[in-house]
């Protein structure tokens, strides 16, 4: 794999020009051009690069989130857009690489989806400074021209886990993680400290998927499916999954067990097949899609954001679906848990 910080920009834009940036390239992921997403006129001069982590659009979870913020970005302004996507095992060069392909044709912004883009953002973005970065779920990386999109997910972790204990009849629920990594470990802490919160007692089952520098972890629902099932065999009924694309796995043993499962990022009552909606009890929503169209929308107004901001329940950036009505008999207790987070009373913690 080459390494693009090291190639000359003149020559880079020559390879593009060549090669055309829309095109798919089997080392650095899926790339789309886009044009005005369905290929309508474009009419804002706005052009923005969109790139994924591993299991892009179509992941029905956090991927899919960053892209339904950008269509209605298209829908509503008529805006250019770009997107790529990270493929497994691919080097830190590529991300490098896809960021820069982006600037160099012009796309500004251009975001990175997911923390595991904070190295590629902190290398790239000082060689570009008239190109403007966003970051979603990353302070890592940060500078004049970088905005950091983030969310207190252990907020919104809290309400689920007060959901899973209110709603267990075994006393004992699971938590799948996609990924070791501090940021899933807040989705973690939160669900903890929520289930607690209701039953001090409660048994709460723990695993991640994969260790980094291994991000497959959210991507395989076969290794979500054999986590969840090793958690029901051993006396949970519902689980929480922080572990996007392996989180139909999970699911999927819901399903096998008899048991529930709590989505994560999106409402994935809407997003699982059919068949298997009947088991999502919840979801713990992280508004990914509010986030990236607040950001593009900062660009079409004229004022884009920059620094770090701050997506939370007060902002409507987490919370929990309420889709399929499982939860409506006790969402009047989840609301009040809600209230208290955001007055102060109750301080969720963000870490294990």
């Amino acid at each position: 794999m080459r390494n693009f910080a090291k190639i000359s920009i003149a020559g880079l834009v020559a390879s593009l020009v060549l090669a055309g940036c829309g095109s798919d390239d089997p080392d650095t992921g899926t790339d789309d051009a886009n044009g005005n997403g369905n290929g309508g006129e474009q009419t804002s001069e706005v052009k923005v690069g969109l790139a994924y982590d591993v299991g892009g659009r179509g992941d029905q979870s956090f991927n899919d989130a960053a892209a339904a913020g950008l269509d209605q970005a298209i829908e509503e302004y008529g805006i250019d857009s770009q997107e790529s996507t990270a493929a497994d095992g691919e080097p830190e060069s590529a991300r490098e690489e896809r960021q820069i392909q982006m600037a160099v044709a012009g796309f500004n912004p251009v975001n990175g989806v997911g923390f595991a883009y904070a190295p590629a953002v902190a290398k790239v973005a000082p060689q570009f400074p008239e190109t403007q970065f966003g970051l979603i779920d990353s302070t890592d990386a940060t500078g004049d021209n970088i905005a950091n999109l983030v969310f207190p997910e252990h907020e919104g972790s809290f309400l689920v886990g007060a959901a899973a204990a209110l709603k267990s009849e075994t006393g004992n629920i699971g938590f799948v993680g996609g990924v070791n990594v501090p940021l899933i470990g807040k989705f973690e802490a939160g669900y903890r400290a929520g289930a607690e919160a209701v039953n001090p007692d409660i048994e709460i089952q723990s695993t991640y998927l994969t260790q980094p520098p291994d991000f497959s972890g959210f991507g395989d629902p076969a290794k979500g499916r054999t986590a969840a099932e090793g958690m029901f065999d051993g006396g949970a009924d519902i689980v929480y999954h922080a572990a996007g694309g392996s989180g139909l796995g999970v699911f999927e043993a819901a399903q096998a067990a008899g048991g529930l499962g709590i989505g994560v990022d999106s409402d994935q009552y809407n997003t699982v097949p059919e068949e298997l909606q009947d088991v999502v009890m919840t979801s713990m929503l992280k508004k990914v899609d509010v986030a990236v169209f607040d950001y593009i929308k900062s660009f079409v107004d004229g004022e884009p954001l920059s620094g770090e901001v701050v997506f939370g329940l007060e902002e409507g950036g987490v919370d929990y679906s309420t889709t399929g009505g499982a939860v409506d008999d006790i969402s009047g207790e989840l609301d009040d848990y809600k209230q208290q987070i955001i007055d102060g009373e109750i301080e969720v913690p963000s870490s294990m």
